[in-house]
Parts: structure tokens; sequence; C-alpha cells
């Protein structure tokens, strides 16, 4: 039986650690305005399903209601930004750089390209959607 597979990570300082058991997403890079606020750059998310998710330390650990069911979850100590919880939903966002290497993620996508800033380009073999998830 293989064992199942298993993601650590946690922010700067450590004040927050968390596991992730199960599938996670490839990178999707998001470039809305509220991403970028949050970030200083673009959103690098990956993610899975809640039921797989496990905090394992919290003590500085803060949530940001950033829109109607949408939470943020940040390191009031270090600042690092590390979740995007869509609260109605089933899955919740990482940053992916808050990831113990080695991940085992690629990438995906880019989201909300027309919100992107005006300071750089997208450029890239990845697939470019102007708002969210275009078919």
């Amino acid at each position: 039986v293989m064992a199942e597979e298993k993601r650590t990570g946690g922010c700067l300082c450590g004040g927050v650690r968390f596991e992730m058991t199960g599938e996670m997403s490839d990178v999707v890079y998001c470039h809305c305005s509220m991403c970028r606020k949050t970030t200083g750059h673009v959103h690098a998310g990956t993610g899975g399903l809640k039921e797989n998710f496990t905090l394992t330390k919290s003590d500085t650990l803060k949530w940001y209601t950033s829109s109607p069911d949408i939470r943020r979850g940040f390191c009031s100590t270090c600042g690092g930004n590390l979740f995007f919880d869509p609260e109605k939903k089933a899955h919740i966002s990482i940053c992916a750089g808050m990831l113990d290497e080695p991940t085992g993620i690629g990438e995906r996508e880019h989201i909300f390209a027309e919100d992107k800033g005006d300071y750089y380009e997208i450029t890239g073999p990845l697939k470019v959607n102007a708002k969210w998830y275009e078919k």
C-alpha cells in the first residue's frame, strides 16, 4: 500500500504551519488587484480539499475578510501571506511559496490577466485568461 502523499509548509517565522494530504493543484497565477495588494505582486496559488488540510501551528495566524465569503490568512508576526479561503467552497488555496520543498507540483495558468499591473508583462507558454477560468 502506497503512503498517502503529504506536504507541509508554513510562514517565514514558523508561527503558522500546515499539512496537506492528497492531491494539490498545479500553480495558478492570479493577477487581480486584490491578490496583488495582499502578496505584493502576483498570487501563485496551489491548493486542495479543505478536508485534507490541517493547521499544525496557528499561533500567529490572522484572517482578513477581503470580500463576501472570502477570507485570507496571514501571519501577524512576519506578514507571510498564506491562504485564500472561499468559505463556502470545498477547496482552500495556499500560496505556493509557503510549501516546503520538494513540492511536486507544476504550473497551470494565469487568471485575471486583464487586471495585471502595468509594470510587468505576462510571458511564457502557460494559458492566459483575461478573467477567471475560461473554457
